[in-house]
This record gives structure tokens, C-alpha cells and sequence, in this order.
């Protein structure tokens, strides 16, 4: 594929602000310890991300700093999840991470908290930073894993146009055993012609 060259990640990247109706995404901020604090309380989120598993503000902090860390490291970008009409309240994360861009792919994860699920916004944040890394930074795969008990969230990846590749045995470890996650991919080509 033309236009992507690997050598043009070098950080610190920048975090932009994102749009697709009804979402807006955006860079993380001190604000969001309020989200944060959401998130540690829930019983799945803290064991496949890096949400602490026991709230403080120090954690919620230090969680903050990481995915600052993350751009300015150039290893991705972390964005919050908020609503149109009140983007100073997150209401979830996603992910585009660059470790495997040098092969010509990167990964995306999300989450939201309960009170904001089953309103199709994950699917409208996944398509944002979908056509943020097709348009604009012109990587050929995406992927993301989603364990294969997570109906909602694979349902999620397929309406922003992943397929399901397969079934990674033993492929995270979840809470000190190794789980299962399913493989769900888009390609750039597919993308431009489904687009």
C-alpha cells in the first residue's frame, strides 16, 4: 500500500481530538479520575487493561500519566471516550497502539464503563480510530482481541467492519491464567472498498 511509511512514528506523537457522532474523542486529563474510579470499580475492566484494580487518586494519577506516556513514548494514543453533549465526562478508553507498526499493523482495545454500554458508542469510538489510522496515518492491518465470551464487544468490532480470524489458544493472560481471545481484523483495502 502507498503512503505508509513506518520511519514517519517517531515520538512524541500527537493525541488529537477525534468526531463521530455521538462520540468525541479525546486526549486524557487530570479530569477523568472521575471515569477512572468507575472503571477500578468494575469487576472485568481492571483484568484486561491497566485500570488499577484498587482505586486511589495516586493510581488514578499515575494511570493518567501512562497513557500520556504512551504518545510522548510514541508506543500509541489513548483517548478518551465522551459523549458530543458533555465532552468533559469520559465514559470509556480507546486505544490505537503502534508496537507492531514497523510490520505494517497496529492493535486497538476499548472499554467503557457500565452506565454507558449498549448505546453503540464503542462501536462509533472504534470507527473514529479506525479511519484515524486508515486516513491519516495509512496502516495497512488493524486487529484487536476480544475474549471470546465478550459477545458485546465482538459484536462491536464487526459493526465497524472487523471480520473474526480465528481463536488465539492461551493467547493473554487474564488474572494469572492463560484465556483464549479471538482475532478480529480489518484491512486498509477492505476499509477503502467498504468505505
Amino acid at each position: 500500500m502507498s503512503g505508509f511509511h513506518p520511519d514517519a512514528f517517531t515520538p512524541p506523537l500527537d493525541v488529537p481530538q477525534l468526531s463521530c457522532p455521538p462520540v468525541v474523542l479525546r486526549p486524557y486529563a487530570l479530569s477523568d479520575l472521575a471515569m477512572v474510579r468507575r472503571a477500578s470499580a468494575d469487576p472485568l475492566i481492571p483484568s484486561i487493561t491497566s485500570v488499577p484494580r484498587h482505586y486511589t487518586d495516586d493510581a488514578g494519577r499515575a494511570f493518567i500519566e501512562r497513557q500520556h506516556a504512551r504518545a510522548a513514548q510514541g508506543d500509541g494514543f489513548s483517548f478518551v471516550i465522551a459523549r458530543e453533549t458533555d465532552t468533559e465526562i469520559g465514559v470509556g478508553s480507546i486505544g490505537l497502539w503502534l508496537h507492531e507498526v514497523d510490520s505494517g499493523r497496529a492493535a486497538i482495545g476499548y472499554w467503557l464503563v457500565a452506565g454507558a454500554r449498549g448505546h453503540n458508542l464503542a462501536a462509533r469510538a472504534l470507527e473514529a480510530v479506525v479511519s484515524f489510522a486508515f486516513a491519516e496515518l495509512a496502516i495497512p492491518r488493524l486487529h484487536l482481541f476480544v475474549e471470546p465470551w465478550n459477545v458485546a464487544s465482538a459484536r462491536t468490532a464487526e459493526a465497524a467492519g472487523f471480520t473474526r480470524e480465528a481463536t488465539l489458544r492461551g493467547w493473554e493472560r487474564i488474572d494469572g491464567d492463560q484465556r483464549d481471545a479471538d482475532c478480529f481484523a480489518l484491512l486498509h483495502a477492505e476499509w477503502v472498498l467498504g468505505g
